[in-house]
């Protein structure tokens, strides 16, 4: 079905397709565009390996203006939240991000996102929290959000902004050569800053393992910070396909993939995201089966696969251990330029689930051997809070 045809012809079934601010920016730069999260994105500009090795060599520039950003106000919006995600939102300190996941009453995951506290200064009028949301679940997320929390809790969804993400070495030297200041930043704080009289709302954060920033700004002055930023040597513009190489070789999970409602935080290995206090007091949904998982262990486990050869294995591929039995399923794969072969993750027995662990994996009737390896893949270059700039 073509773009046109998508977009004349909706139906109660299929909602028409959505553009980005910049989709004729995407366009006139030659950017493939495809549908995702009912929005049409940009795929690859020249290709997805020399984007992939740009961004971890220069900064890459990605449009993720079709995640959800919201912000919230209200008396004990903190402990509002909290009997929703796992995380200790209360001490959270202004400034500051926090990974967090929205949970199902079973504990299982409705998707995983970032809470900030704002400071004093921010663009959010009258907002305490802000919160970055996957765009596949946006909507679900504000329904869920919306039925579970107080009416005294104000939820505002920022549909106005874009958001925009810059990764790499070379983002900082980018970033502030426009934005005075946020060189400043450390990895998972924020801060509001200006542009050309346009406010600005920055973090020191972002989903390729590469140290950068994701920029939220009105969606009226997205096509000029983009344009000024490519005009940086460092930049380019980089596509959906090598955010998702860039994601995998970092080890993170990506939610409807790696991470869904019939998967627990610890089976995803995302135990750090139950914060201390919450797991002695253990007042978040899914608390009983989650806390004796975070105890004892859960049956399955995420781990990461180094697969020998260089076919790369898909989403889907089946797990066969030793004896021959099928014990999991691949939930992310492809060929990672960084490492140089193809890798995956995928969901196996906790006792699958030791690094060097061997087991075959089968797809399209075809077997591949494979080894449990520990993620990340390639090294996290995150620039935290004491290090030299």
């Amino acid at each position: 079905m073509s773009d046109a045809t998508v977009h004349e012809h909706p139906t109660a079934e299929t909602p028409p397709v959505e553009q980005l601010p910049l989709d004729a920016w995407h366009r006139a730069r030659g950017g493939r565009m495809v549908e995702f999260a009912g929005y049409e994105m940009p795929i690859q500009y020249e290709g997805i390996m020399a984007e992939h090795l740009w961004t971890r060599e220069h900064a890459g520039l990605f449009d993720v203006s079709h995640m959800g950003q919201l912000s919230f106000a209200g008396a004990g919006v903190d402990q509002a939240l909290e009997t929703l995600l796992p995380g200790d939102i209360q001490a959270l300190k202004p400034g500051r991000l926090r990974y967090s996941l929205l949970l199902s009453q079973e504990g299982g995951i409705l998707d995983d996102l970032m809470v900030t506290r704002l400071p004093e200064a921010h663009p959010f009028d009258g907002a305490e929290l802000y919160m970055v949301v996957n765009g596949a679940t946006k909507w679900d997320d504000l329904g869920h959000l919306r039925e579970h929390l107080d009416d005294g809790i104000t939820i505002n969804h920022l549909d106005e902004r874009a958001l925009l993400a810059l990764q790499g070495p070379e983002a900082v030297t980018a970033l502030e050569r426009l934005v005075p200041g946020v060189a400043a930043l450390v990895f998972m704080t924020a801060g509001a800053f200006d542009w050309q009289g346009h406010a600005l709302w920055i973090s020191r954060s972002g989903y390729t393992g590469e140290d950068g920033f994701e920029i939220s700004l009105p969606s009226d002055a997205a096509e000029g910070f983009a344009e000024a930023l490519c005009a940086d040597p460092e930049v380019k513009p980089i596509g959906l396909g090598a955010r998702d190489s860039l994601r995998l070789e970092a080890g993170l999970p990506l939610y409807g993939h790696d991470l869904d409602e019939d998967t627990t935080p610890v089976a995803a290995d995302l135990g750090f995201a139950l914060s201390k206090r919450r797991r002695e007091e253990g007042k978040f949904p899914g608390a009983e089966r989650i806390l004796a998982e975070h105890a004892a262990g859960a049956p399955m486990k995420r781990v990461g696969l180094i697969v020998e050869g260089r076919q790369p294995v898909r989403e889907g591929a089946i797990v066969i251990d030793a004896d021959g039995s099928e014990v999991g399923r691949v939930t992310s794969g492809g060929f990672a330029p960084s490492v140089g072969g193809p890798i995956a993750m995928a969901y196996v027995p906790a006792a699958s689930a030791a690094i060097g662990t061997r087991v075959l994996l089968t797809q399209r009737g075809k077997t591949h051997s494979a080894q449990v390896t520990a993620m990340p893949f390639v090294p996290h270059r995150y620039v935290r809070k004491g290090a030299v700039q």
